[in-house]
């Protein structure tokens, strides 16, 4: 039927709703393409304006008339912007008093609302529509990247392949004829999937992971190597904060103003040195200055004398003294030697701790002498794939300790956002009226954010959460950015994942983690986030600032795709039993 004889019109105006009245709803459609929840309308308004409506439910309206059952149909529709002069502008509250004509969207009207509202040199497009996938949905890139992204979804919805779309349409989107790209992508990967995504990373694992253990601050450092449980921790922290401040200073001649904070080396043996000897010390107990140590040299004193009497040395040359190996000292005897300050079993535990961290082969990649010797611009390098030049880089943290896991997220995230902001000062310094604070951007992706970001005050937390809430909060003006993905977004800290500007909402099952999201998204997106529950395998939610409206989208296939499908149990269990080779399990979980 002709589109001039669709009988339906406005009945009704709500703040941000329309009701539609049709007589026939089979006639109410173009060509062969039918009508559902989440179609587009037209209805036309005064000025030649267009108002654009998506429709969230159908209903019928039976009513008698001298005897005669009639039947209408009824639709509800959200108002979505204005059509004008073939302009989409968003918005739809100078809708007039009904009745209005309605007709259905044609493709090209849906099509023209998506791509004339972003310009051509800045549209990034990884979707379609999901209602139509003829029809594109482009974001505007610049507001899509320098804003913080949340992707997310129950296990099974399609995040890791999202992710991988995204990333690999980024990487392979080129303004000119050549081979790299300038964007910059670091995955943090916990559970070994973009690997196959993204066979020529730059790819980071626990065997050529090699993070320097002196650019830990305060709060990472005492993490790992104090039990904060101790009933000592005070002497602990004082003993340890001395001893690293003292060293810094003696591998870093030259330098002013050095702290215990500053990102400085230093050698984590001769700070062992110095506790093993703090803890063993003896002294003259009639001049506490005199240091027992058992050595027949007498040469670093600054006044020798006989070993009854012991040696002579100041504070700080003690110290200096203690870093050189592991003395012996005179056992306590009679009233004339005493034990040192420290020699009580106050650090004798934190001893033991300490040893036993700094020589774990698992922590090899944070105290081993690769991880010693590396250099601070070497680590950058490294992580930002500019030793290999490479877009993309994948760290696997599946072999990273749980213990450390979250201190190395902190620690390579604050590297990163530490090179932005110097990058930034430096730029500034070259060309003071510099408008482009970064020209080489960062996006940092946690998959599974909220194993190392929970909404939890619990202490071993503590040091990732500073770190990427930092970024979260200050990261977009030194051109670093973030994008969270999980399928517990409840679980996320509501500081960083309210600092998104925006989500990519895919099938959401709990209903804590549904009403977590939905109490972030506006209020006016109506049944689309009620859609959340019943959403297909790689549909989603789209909404944010990059988009021009909030969509149900179907996300792109990705080129390459990660090793996260599920495992075909039933087909596998039907299979011929399987040999394990048990040594080689146990062989590579002992490494």
């Amino acid at each position: 039927m002709a589109v001039e004889t669709i009988n339906a019109e406005v009945i009704a105006v709500f703040p941000n709703k329309v009701k539609i009245k049709v007589d026939k709803l089979e006639d109410f459609r173009i060509a062969d393409e039918s009508l559902r929840v989440g179609s587009y309308l037209k209805i036309y308004g005064n000025d030649n304006a267009i108002l654009m409506a998506i429709i969230e439910n159908f209903s019928i309206d039976v009513s008698e008339k001298d005897g005669v059952a009639s039947r209408t149909h009824l639709i509800e529709a959200s108002p979505l912007g204005i059509i004008k002069n073939g302009t989409f502008t968003r918005g739809g509250d100078d809708l007039t008093i009904p009745p209005k004509k309605v007709e259905p969207a044609t493709e090209e009207e849906i099509r023209k609302i998506y791509i004339d509202s972003v310009k051509a040199n800045e549209q990034f497009t990884f979707s379609s529509l999901s209602s139509n996938h003829k029809i594109r949905i482009p974001v505007n890139g610049n507001k899509f990247f320098n804003k913080h992204i949340a992707v997310v979804g129950s296990t099974g919805s399609g995040k890791s392949h999202t992710l991988s779309t995204i990333i690999q349409t980024a990487v392979n989107s080129k303004s000119g004829n050549f081979t790299l790209n300038n964007s910059h992508v670091i995955i943090f990967d916990i559970h070994s999937e973009y690997k196959s995504a993204f066979p020529d990373a730059n790819f980071i694992d626990i065997s050529n992971l090699n993070l320097p253990y002196w650019l830990l601050n305060s709060e990472e450092l005492e993490e790992i190597l104090l039990d904060t449980g101790e009933r000592d921790n005070y002497n602990q922290s004082s003993v340890f904060r001395k001893l690293v401040t003292e060293n810094k200073k003696k591998h870093n001649k030259g330098k002013e103003k050095i702290f215990y904070d500053s990102p400085l080396f230093f050698d984590i043996d001769e700070i062992r040195n110095a506790l093993y000897n703090l803890k063993n010390e003896t002294k003259n107990s009639k001049n506490t200055n005199r240091i027992m140590i058992i050595d027949d040299s007498y040469t670093c004193a600054n006044s020798a004398t006989t070993v009854d009497t012991g040696l002579l040395f100041s504070e700080d040359e003690k110290i200096l003294k203690y870093f050189e190996k592991e003395f012996e000292f005179h056992t306590p005897k009679n009233q004339n030697i005493t034990k040192g300050d420290y020699a009580d079993g106050t650090l004798d535990k934190f001893y033991v701790r300490f040893q036993e961290k700094i020589n774990q082969d698992r922590l090899t990649f944070l105290f081993g002498d690769n991880a010693k010797n590396i250099s601070f611009e070497n680590t950058l390098k490294h992580l930002l794939g500019y030793n290999i030049n490479k877009n993309v880089t994948v760290i696997d943290l599946s072999g990273v300790p749980f213990e450390v896991l979250s201190i190395t997220v902190s620690l390579i995230s604050r590297i990163i956002f530490e090179y932005g902001y110097i990058y930034k000062r430096l730029r500034n310094k070259v060309n003071p009226h510099e408008k482009i604070n970064n020209d080489i951007p960062i996006l940092l992706v946690f998959e599974e954010a909220h194993k190392y970001v929970p909404n939890s005050e619990l202490v071993k937390y503590r040091s990732s959460k500073k770190s990427i809430e930092r970024i979260a909060k200050e990261g977009r003006k030194y051109g670093v950015t973030l994008l969270l993905a999980s399928q517990r977004p409840s679980e996320i800290s509501e500081t960083i994942f309210s600092q998104c500007n925006n989500f990519i909402a895919m099938r959401l099952t709990n209903p804590i983690d549904q009403g977590y999201v939905k109490k972030l998204l506006p209020d006016t997106l109506g049944s689309l986030i009620e859609k959340m529950p019943s959403l297909k395998q790689g549909e989603a939610l789209l909404i944010g600032e990059s988009v021009i409206l909030p969509s149900i989208v179907q996300i792109d296939r990705c080129d390459k795709e990660p090793s996260s499908n599920d495992i075909p149990y039933w087909e596998l269990w039907k299979d011929e039993w399987k040999e394990m080779d048990i040594d080689k399990i146990k062989e590579e979980w002992y490494k």
